[in-house]
C-alpha cells in the first residue's frame, strides 16, 4: 500500500511540474479610450473593478502558477467582455451609461467585487461612502479620454 501511495504522490507531483508548461494567456492589450472621471471615482474604480475589468490588470504571482492560473486568466477574459474600462470609448453612449446603472447595481447588491477576489484584496471593498460617491458620479454624464 506504501508503495502504491508514492507512486501515487510522485506521478500527482509531476503532473503539478507538467501542468505549470501549459501557458494560461495572461495579457495586458493597450487602452485605447479610457473611462475619464474625477480622481476620487477613478481610484475607487481603479482600486476595485480595473483588474478584472480594463487592460490593466496588476497579475499577482499565483497568476503564473497552474492551475489557479487558467482560473483567473478565464475570470479576466470574461470580465473585460462584459464591461472594459480600457476600452470605454468604444461604446455607445447609451451602452455606456447601462454599463454604469448596471456596475452600480451589483456594487450596491454587494456582487461587485466578487466575494473570492476580496479574500485576496480586502483593499478592494468599496465602502458605503464610495458607494454614495459612484452614485453621484453615475447621476452625471460619463467621459471618454483617448489615447
Amino acid at each position: 500500500m506504501s508503495l502504491f501511495l508514492r507512486r501515487s504522490g510522485l506521478g500527482l507531483l509531476a503532473l503539478l511540474f507538467a501542468i505549470q508548461l501549459w501557458p494560461a494567456g495572461r495579457t495586458n492589450p493597450p487602452v485605447t479610450a479610457d473611462l475619464e472621471a474625477p480622481p476620487e471615482v477613478k481610484e475607487i474604480l481603479r482600486r476595485s473593478c480595473y483588474d478584472c475589468h480594463s487592460n490593466e490588470t496588476r497579475w499577482p504571482w499565483y497568476s503564473r502558477v497552474a492551475p489557479v492560473s487558467w482560473f483567473l486568466v478565464h475570470d479576466v477574459e470574461e470580465a473585460r467582455a462584459e464591461m472594459n474600462f480600457s476600452k470605454w470609448g468604444e461604446y455607445a453612449e447609451k451602452k455606456r451609461d447601462s454599463k454604469v446603472e448596471t456596475m452600480l447595481d451589483q456594487i450596491r447588491e454587494g456582487a461587485m467585487p466578487p466575494a473570492s477576489y476580496l479574500r485576496m484584496h480586502s483593499v478592494a471593498e468599496v465602502s458605503p461612502a464610495e458607494i454614495e460617491r459612484l452614485t453621484h458620479w453615475v447621476e452625471k454624464p460619463v467621459q471618454v479620454e483617448p489615447r
